[in-house]
């Protein structure tokens, strides 16, 4: 019996496919993650990924982006382990606190332009990134979606998971193909 994380990874593929005769190879999805790799990413960025996350990456650990590698949805990659690891460090470094620019950020997250605790698994190749909030407000979720935009001080909340992330991708997939 497929889990969740199987059967969105199976939607994503037969849906691309319905588009582009070799998606899936066009995906250019990695080997599943082990449980080594997850406590390397925990224990990185000092925070606990949560379930879906973890389960999603179980099915593959990403994809590595070359040039004609498709989206797995909108117009993000995911990232693999590693370079989630590598983005976070580098948005670390990068980031300024004394940025002058003034976050515009709803109620469920805390208000800040980067979070440490946010785990960047995502990206758009233009700077921008999908992240995992797991460092919300009180009424925000462990888990939340969102998107850091790197030149923007928007911070907007696009799911309460990751599951619910990619059905709203799926769903608009669907729509635009109607």
């Amino acid at each position: 019996m497929m889990n969740k994380a199987e059967l969105l990874w199976q939607r994503i593929i037969e849906r691309g496919s319905n588009v582009e005769r070799n998606f899936k190879e066009s995906l250019n999805l990695q080997s599943g993650a082990n449980d080594d790799e997850l406590q390397l990413l925990e224990n990185t960025l000092g925070v606990t990924v949560p379930d879906e996350v973890k389960s999603f990456y179980k099915v593959y650990n990403g994809q590595v982006w070359n040039p004609g590698v498709n989206s797995f949805v909108r117009n993000l990659t995911l990232s693999p382990i590693s370079e989630i690891i590598d983005n976070w460090k580098f948005l670390e470094e990068e980031f300024d606190p004394d940025d002058d620019m003034e976050p515009d950020i709803g109620e469920e997250m805390k208000p800040f332009l980067w979070n440490s605790k946010w785990i960047p698994i995502a990206e758009n190749g233009g700077g921008d990134y999908l992240c995992i909030d797991t460092d919300p407000s009180e009424k925000g979720i462990v888990g939340q979606v969102l998107y850091y935009w790197h030149d923007w001080g928007n911070r907007s909340i696009e799911a309460r998971n990751l599951f619910d992330f990619i059905e709203i991708c799926l769903k608009e997939d669907y729509e635009e193909y109607q």
